[in-house]
């Protein structure tokens, strides 16, 4: 049946260029990215090679589609495991790169047109946010120390680029990260913090003279406390400490001058975030570049309800100039080799992520790399839709709607289309407003999506940050409950057929806005959270206190705890769930989800159980990342009533 050239089929029913296969290996995951040599290095976690993160080098065919050198073939990893989260996990200079290879958590260096030899030996220790000291001939680098009983200990340390010799540096804190050396190489910046602070809640600034050998003396705290924030410290070329901090409420960028120590000085200040949550080491939001002329510009991307855009700040008069680029988000900027440029990742509503060469002042830029081959037009794209709805309280909250669209295909009359809520990971992140392969999936099969950035997640500024501290599980999960019954009352879907889904801490917003509430008809759990009290006395050094803020401390509110958790009210649950677990899953352990499938089962509740050997915290394998997604269409086809096009999985239901 078709009406106006358009096929009239059922919402969900849709069929889509996108399959899940194209999803799953087009995904290419950047990371950290250095220039050196006169070319860009990056690293790429690649689905198809079971999400193996790789070194790559620019190669001089600019041709974006897949110019680049790997520098680590099978079956190296480039990825640390500090933090467990992991992230500057490699770092190059004029000798070479140096990266950590995931398997055995050694430091290995690659010289030009050589292969990877390791540096460190074998160990419990594992390092990440590697930083050349090219005068002394060494890395500096975080440190996390897994020898002997008790949680791990971290430091600032050294590593000999000659004999490969671990010295420590600085230590006397839980948790350190970003050292950053000054040009001239007599001075050392960094940030600490402490339990059960995370480092969006409050951290501290130190910088300290380095002596002859390379030993600093007594530090001196610049910046920071136990509720004010400091993101990314990095030194200007003319010897100035830039770092952003939250003073005003609002990530905004500070100098500091070494030589007068004085109060540091606001250079870029407004109702906008510099920051990120520092999840992963080597973030980076803002860096100096040398113009033409010689002057000196930070280059800083600055984040404003959910959109980001780039600006050209001159340090010392605070004037301020927008770079016209397409991109809506920025990440891990790093300076070029030529005066003006950067190399920075970038994304759009209508341009998926890629890697790009660009100069500030012309505006020039060069695709280096996309992150995939996908290939839409304007007419296939669900663009989002900026939605702001009430919420519990009184207050606001906010997020991304993307309605159905496919040019191929309508509705028949009168017909809603179903509802997926997506609860991003954290809970302290955020959604994204970039080209998602993933969520283009569902809005091309006729199947409305809303990314939620409920109260808590970051890009809103401090109050809107701070507002899930005690309230997990309750402001997150109103906000899900509310944007879906705002979506329902202005009439863009039906209200008896909607669903959450969510992946780690997202999972668990999931969970509990099935449990706690009758909104939702069916639900996906990607690794998701049920028992609070297993999370708080099973996890990772560097989440074992987050739940301290989220929710209270533990045992002290364990009452609370219980009331949270999803695993003790299955008698409330009355709709289908689908759980997606790694079973390496050190974060969140597979006995999360294995205790709730077991007790929706005892209780008769349909329920879709999919454990993934070699799978840790967030899919990277292709063929993972494949299969839940077929298995997720089938569970709403099946849970919704419509036929999803394209060969599906038959579901083990029970």
């Amino acid at each position: 049946m078709t009406g106006g050239g358009r096929t009239v089929r059922p919402y969900g029913a849709w069929a889509s260029k996108i399959s899940p296969a194209m999803v799953a290996e087009s995904g290419i995951r950047f990371g950290d990215i250095a220039a050196s040599g006169g070319a860009c290095l990056w690293v790429e976690g690649r689905p198809a090679e079971g999400g193996r993160n790789v070194l790559i080098r620019s190669s001089d065919t600019g041709d974006g589609a897949g110019a680049g050198e790997p520098l680590t073939g099978a079956p190296f990893n480039v990825r640390t495991r500090v933090h467990e989260y992991g992230g500057g996990a490699f770092a190059a200079d004029g000798s070479g790169a140096y990266f950590v290879n995931f398997e055995d958590q050694e430091i290995y260096r690659i010289a030009p047109g050589g292969d990877p030899a390791r540096l460190t030996s074998p160990s419990p220790r594992r390092y990440a946010d590697l930083t050349p000291d090219r005068s002394r001939n060494r890395l500096l680098c975080v440190v996390e120390d897994h020898e002997g009983p008790g949680e791990p200990r971290n430091c600032l340390g050294a590593v000999d680029l000659r004999t490969g010799a671990v010295s420590t540096l600085v230590q006397g804190h839980d948790f350190f990260s970003s050292p950053a050396l000054s040009s001239d190489g007599r001075r050392l910046a960094w940030l600490s913090w402490d339990h059960p602070r995370m480092p969006w809640d409050g951290t501290e600034l130190w910088v300290a003279e380095l002596d002859e050998r390379g030993r600093p003396g007594v530090p001196v705290r610049v910046a920071g406390s136990e509720s004010l924030s400091i993101f990314q410290p990095c030194w200007s070329p003319a010897g100035e400490l830039l770092f952003v901090q939250d003073p005003t409420g609002w990530w905004n960028l500070f100098a500091w001058d070494p030589e007068t120590r004085g109060d540091p000085r606001p250079v870029l200040t407004g109702r906008f975030e510099l920051g990120r949550p520092q999840w992963v080491f080597g973030l980076r939001t803002h860096v100096p570049v040398i113009l033409e002329d010689g002057e000196c510009r930070i280059v800083c991307a600055l984040g404003e309800a959910g959109r980001w855009r780039l600006v050209c700040v001159d340090p010392t008069s605070g004037k301020c100039d927008v770079v016209q680029t397409p991109y809506q988000e920025f990440g891990n900027l790093v300076s070029g080799g030529r005066p003006a440029e950067v190399y920075l990742i970038g994304a759009a509503p209508d341009r998926v992520t890629e890697l790009v060469r660009l100069n500030v002042v012309t505006g020039e830029r060069e695709t280096v790399r996309k992150g995939s081959r996908m290939v839409l037009a304007g007419s296939e794209l669900s663009r989002p839709e900026t939605f702001t709805f009430p919420t519990s309280e009184g207050e606001e909250a906010h997020g991304h709607f993307y309605p159905p669209c496919n040019p191929d295909f309508q509705a028949p009359e009168g017909e809603l289309p179903p509802l997926v809520v997506i609860g991003h990971g954290g809970p302290t992140g955020s959604a994204s407003v970039g080209l998602s392969p993933g969520i283009q999936f569902w809005t091309s099969r006729g199947i409305a999506v809303l990314d939620v950035d409920y109260r808590g997640s970051t890009g809103y500024g401090r109050a809107y940050r701070d507002r899930l501290k005690g309230r997990w599980g309750v402001f997150d999960v109103a906000d899900c409950v509310s944007g879906a019954q705002a979506l329902v009352r202005a009439g863009r879907v039906d209200a008896s057929r909607l669903a959450i889904r969510g992946g780690s801490a997202g999972g668990y917003t999931a969970l509990a806005a099935l449990t706690f509430h009758d909104v939702f008809t069916a639900g996906a759990s990607y690794c998701g959270i049920s028992e609070l009290e297993a999370l708080a006395s099973d996890t990772h050094k560097f989440e074992s206190r987050y739940l301290d803020r989220l929710i209270g401390p533990y045992p002290e509110q364990r009452e609370r705890y219980r009331a949270r958790s999803p695993i003790h009210f299955v008698d409330r649950l009355s709709c289908p769930i689908i759980f997606f677990q790694g079973l390496e899953d050190r974060v969140v352990p597979p006995n999360q989800a294995e205790m709730m499938v077991a007790a929706l089962r005892g209780k008769g509740i349909p329920v879709v159980y999919m454990p993934f050997e070699h799978e840790q915290h967030g899919f990277r394998s292709a063929e993972t990342i494949r299969i839940t997604l077929e298995a997720e269409l089938a569970f709403y086809g099946r849970v919704f009533g419509f036929e999803p096009d394209g060969d599906l999985p038959e579901l083990d239901y029970l």
